[in-house]
């Protein structure tokens, strides 16, 4: 008989609660269990980091994480970031202008690490948005629209944060 074990946390917002074998990685209990499948499992070795979400704001790879460790943790994944067109989150608009994406497997994952990159830093050199990309393989853009979207996302959230 499987053993299962309690997972409650905040996933994009949303209190859920489910039980879970102890095996269950974060991606599929993300992808699987919760049908968020915006969360992307490419290398399943944490090489790639189409797989990352924020836990606790912090960006982790979920094939490498147990659901069970979600427990009593918020996450995000890049569904939480816009719900529509409409209301693109700022780093999505900007990968749209920029042509920051192509396939858009690794995307996810690369907006989720570019998040608490910019708050931390809101004016990044292209070094540095290079740098903070490392983690994250794209097969499909050379990185140049990448570091373009994210100069602009940086740029649209400074603006943000001015007219607050």
């Amino acid at each position: 008989m499987k053993r299962l074990h309690p997972v409650r946390a905040t996933i994009n917002g949303e209190a859920v609660e489910r039980s879970v074998e102890a095996r269950l990685l974060l991606s599929d209990f993300l992808r699987h269990e919760l049908e968020l499948t915006g969360t992307h499992v490419g290398c399943e070795h944490g090489v790639c980091g189409a797989c990352t979400v924020l836990l606790d704001g912090v960006p982790i790879r979920s094939c490498l994480t147990l659901a069970v460790q979600a427990d009593g943790h918020r996450i995000e994944t890049v569904e939480s970031l816009a719900s529509d067109l409409d209301g693109l989150h700022p780093i999505q608009q900007a990968f749209r202008q920029e042509h920051g994406l192509q396939c858009g497997f690794c995307t996810g994952g690369i907006l989720l690490t570019m998040l608490p990159f910019l708050a931390e830093n809101p004016d990044p050199s292209e070094e540095e948005i290079r740098l903070a990309l490392s983690g994250n393989l794209c097969r499909c853009t050379g990185y140049q629209h990448i570091v373009a979207a994210v100069k602009r996302a940086a740029a649209m959230l400074r603006q943000e944060a001015a007219q607050r």
